[in-house]
């Protein structure tokens, strides 16, 4: 078990408060110090923002160790979390401020986020999905996404840049059914718009490998496909947030036609799966109805993704 603790972290976070509405992007990793390990609970100690974790053997979900669970991107618009445990899902936390929020996120303990706070709140219900934009294999025989219940260990590393911020997340030895492969994923968030590129590079080709959208009952999913057929999306929009508002949430991820495999709907989420390939990279985002000038109808949500599909198709990039 080890950490670098990291003073850079906290001259980021000192130079994006100087300009406070200034464009910024953020990455966030914060564990405790100064407890002890009961079994798979930490107890005690108080959170320090670090650089890089090897994740302890004995860390779980719900073990309090992690804050807010695990890793955090932000920019302006919007803010993401991906768990660093066997759930391996992504979160969206919505904001209804364009100032940097999550520092504070998750200081008072786990419920606090769920709740609605003058910054926002955790506004998706993941679930036992991989939520929006994360990853993990399909599994044909039993129709549903494999995650990360067997991992030889994780190690994981935030970096923080003049425009962008990215969280890499090496899994060692991780083992659906056949051999156990070496996987690395990458997501950078950037000083604009609300999207995070995900790279992930594996040791072997591997079949099944995939990304999606948590399905939520009553939503219904749509698809886009660029003008040269290079870029397809799949998305979804409408009242699907954890907040019991009247809000709204958009969900997209953007995927390189020549890596696609098919499409599948398991009971719980939208799936996107790949050929058999050693390398793939796409995009996800999502877009809360609160947030400041937010795209707040199903009309101009549809306009934001067709406009990025076309980007896509002209530079392979966003």
């Amino acid at each position: 078990m080890s950490s670098t603790f990291s003073f850079a972290q906290t001259s980021v976070i000192a130079q994006i408060k100087k300009n406070p509405k200034a464009p910024f992007s953020y990455a966030e990793l914060s564990v405790k110090e100064g407890g002890k390990w009961e079994g798979d609970k930490y107890i005690g100690g108080t959170f320090k923002n670090v650089q890089g974790l090897t994740i302890p053997t004995d860390h779980t979900d719900h073990s309090t160790y992690i804050r807010y669970e695990g890793i955090g991107l932000e920019n302006n618009q919007i803010g993401y979390r991906l768990y660093l445990d066997w759930r391996n899902a992504t979160d969206i936390f919505g904001k209804k401020v364009n100032t940097l929020v999550l520092p504070e996120v998750g200081q008072d303990g786990f419920e606090s986020y769920h709740h609605d706070a003058p910054w926002g709140q955790d506004v998706l219900k993941s679930g036992r999905t991989i939520g929006v934009g994360s990853y993990g294999r399909y599994d044909e025989q039993n129709d549903y996404v494999e995650t990360f219940k067997i991992v030889k260990n994780t190690i994981v590393k935030v970096v923080n840049e003049k425009d962008q911020s990215s969280a890499t997340i090496d899994y060692k030895r991780w083992k659906t059914w056949g051999d156990a492969v070496d996987l690395q994923s990458k997501l950078t968030i950037f000083n604009k718009d609300r999207f995070v590129k995900v790279d992930l590079n594996l040791s072997n080709t591997l079949s099944g490998l995939c990304t999606g959208i948590v399905a939520i009952k009553n939503i219904p999913l749509k698809q886009g496909i660029s003008k040269n057929k290079k870029w397809a999306y799949i998305a979804t929009y409408g009242n699907q947030t954890e907040t019991k508002k009247e809000d709204n949430l958009g969900m997209a991820v953007f995927y390189p036609l020549e890596s696609f495999d098919k499409y599948v709907k398991t009971k719980s989420t939208h799936t996107v799966v790949f050929k058999k390939t050693k390398n793939v990279s796409y995009y996800f985002l999502g877009a809360w109805s609160l947030e400041p000038n937010g795209l707040t109808t199903e009309e101009s949500f549809y306009q934001d993704l067709e406009k990025k599909l076309d980007i896509l198709d002209k530079n392979n990039q966003l």
